[in-house]
């Protein structure tokens, strides 16, 4: 069968485990509607099963978890006023993270590959991260003018010093090892031990994680940490420029080029939201995602520019409107939060 008339996600019975596997492998298993539907029916169907001890969630394929969520669609959707089919991907997808952090049992996903955006949603909210020496962490919205969503908001305020703030204004790359010392994993083993881990697993064996994983090499950005921290805590985004423009290295040089590129609403629009998530729960940071989803994706111009220059045209030529940081209208992105 081809991928077109395969199933995006399985869901099946194996052993002790509820197995479901993310099968959309052309397109690095991106989440779709009915991916997201066969998450919901899954935890549904599974949580107050007695014979289904734990999920395990892997992705097809052998390049990635998860890349993220179909934003070719949503911006299709947007580009089309379709404001519904735009409430309806996004209200289904974070009710999808909440029912996995509320869902009562082991939550084991296998990362190996690319682990981005939606990917991360449907993983951090569980209780087990398992990583491998080939996964790759990222959280890119600022590159398309959305922001980190999927209950991040959340997660990445808790994350150690500003490793948070860090990965969501720059969509930073982290390996494995690297997501295991920032707290988005939990374990770390290879990619030669996963067939054994999977087994165990599906025997019920929840103790083969300790068994089969182990410590992780020191994190790549352990060099950075300091400056991390001191420059991305500096606590506003024309405050994080001129801490990495003082810092006068290679390492903050590569940052502000990074952080220059991005939509500037969107940069200020995740700091608003990292610094408000930092205070609430994760029902309320998806409530608060939520809302501004319906003004970020349908009302203003970058999120459709962004996608396009990324991933459509890929001219990766965006043209942000405002242009610049400096021509923020700091009351304007305050009001996207009331909108």
């Amino acid at each position: 069968m081809s991928e077109a008339t395969e199933a995006s996600l399985v869901a099946s019975r194996e052993g002790a485990a509820g197995a479901i596997q993310m099968n959309r492998p052309k397109a690095l298993n991106a989440l779709n509607q009915d991916m997201i539907r066969g998450f919901a029916a899954a935890i549904r169907d599974w949580r107050h099963d007695p014979t289904v001890k734990l999920v395990l969630l892997e992705g097809a394929g052998g390049r990635a978890f998860c890349a993220g969520g179909d934003v070719r669609a949503v911006r299709a959707s947007a580009v089309a006023g379709d404001r519904a089919a735009v409430e309806a991907f996004f209200s289904e997808e974070y009710a999808v993270n909440a029912g996995i952090a509320d869902f009562g049992k082991p939550w084991v996903s296998l990362i190996d590959g690319v682990c981005m955006g939606g990917g991360i949603g449907v993983s951090v909210h569980g209780t087990h991260r398992i990583v491998t020496n080939h996964a790759m962490f990222a959280m890119p919205e600022t590159a398309i003018a959305l922001f980190p969503d999927v209950g991040t908001t959340f997660v990445l305020p808790r994350l150690p010093g500003a490793l948070g703030m860090w990965l969501a204004l720059t969509g930073e790359r982290l390996n494995g090892a690297d997501a295991l010392h920032a707290g988005l994993a939990t374990h770390f083993t290879t990619r030669e031990a996963l067939p054994a881990l999977r087994a165990a697993l599906i025997a019920g064996d929840m103790g083969a994680t300790l068994q089969l994983c182990g410590p992780a090499p020191e994190a790549s950005f352990a060099p950075q940490r300091a400056a991390i921290d001191r420059c991305f805590g500096a606590g506003s985004i024309p405050a994080i420029i001129a801490a990495l423009e003082a810092e006068d290295t290679d390492w903050a040089r590569e940052q502000l080029g990074i952080l220059h590129h991005a939509s500037p609403t969107s940069l200020f629009v995740t700091h608003e939201l990292l610094t408000r998530g930092a205070k609430r729960d994760l029902a309320g940071c998806l409530a608060m995602e939520l809302a501004l989803t319906r003004v970020v994706v349908n009302d203003h111009p970058d999120f459709r520019e962004g996608v396009r220059a990324v991933l459509v045209d890929k001219d990766h030529k965006p043209q942000w409107q405002p242009a610049s940081i400096a021509a923020i209208d700091k009351a304007a992105i305050r009001a996207m939060f009331k909108a």
